[in-house]
């Protein structure tokens, strides 16, 4: 459940929570616009929410968005990508997960970002998180996997997105990754069939097409 500061962090726990994230961005513009702060501000919003969470025993995730590009500010340095990611586990974030918002990101790029921010973060610590508005999103994956990450966020169906992100597709498709997974011998313990027939009765609740290539494939089979 994502909480912005302490007050959200006291409802998630009101309503059971036992693990929460704080977000930021790696872009001061995108940042402003998604949460009326400045990096610096979210950031010090977080400080109370991992003191508490730390009394509380839940766990904090950290996540940085536009590591690859922002749609407001245009390129983002990747000191900056370093400096927010550093920031969020130093505090505590026992995760920080990377995402490429505006789904411009090729492989190149996002094993570029990954390695500099891998210089500052264990990457035990680091998950990538892809949209796929270019169709790299798979391709990313793949780039960060090969680099040594073992968590990447995915949503079924490929639904998702964000209102300041104009243009943006969803994040890559659950479908497609635990497909590209199983043919690299990846065990995932996740029954394909099963979460494609997910994918297509949520596509289907939406009123629009999945966005996952292989729930397609297999429902032409």
């Amino acid at each position: 459940m994502l909480v912005p500061n302490l007050q959200g962090y006291e409802r998630a726990r009101a309503v059971g929570a036992t693990e929460v994230a704080v977000f930021t961005a790696a872009s001061e513009a995108f940042n402003r616009r998604n949460t009326n702060a400045s990096i610096d501000e979210s950031i010090e919003r977080f400080a109370p929410v991992l003191e508490r969470a730390r009394d509380d025993g839940v766990r904090v995730r950290g996540y940085v968005s536009t590591v690859l590009g922002c749609p407001y500010q245009g390129t983002v340095p990747l000191l900056d990508v370093v400096r927010v990611a550093g920031r969020l586990h130093a505090l505590g974030c026992h995760e920080i997960s990377l995402g490429d918002t505006i789904g411009i990101g090729t492989p190149g790029k996002a094993r570029a970002m990954l390695l500099a921010v891998a210089d500052a973060v264990p990457m035990s610590a680091l998950a990538v998180h892809f949209h796929d508005t270019y169709g790299q999103a798979l391709a990313n994956v793949l780039a960060c996997l090969e680099e040594g990450v073992a968590v990447v966020d995915a949503a079924v169906s490929g639904v998702g997105g964000c209102p300041y992100a104009k243009g943006a597709s969803g994040n890559v498709a659950s479908e497609d990754v635990v497909y590209m997974l199983q043919g690299l011998g990846i065990d995932t313990g996740i029954d394909l069939s099963a979460l494609s027939d997910t994918g297509r009765w949520l596509a289907r609740l939406l009123g629009r097409e999945s966005g996952s290539k292989v729930s397609q494939a297999l429902a032409a089979t």
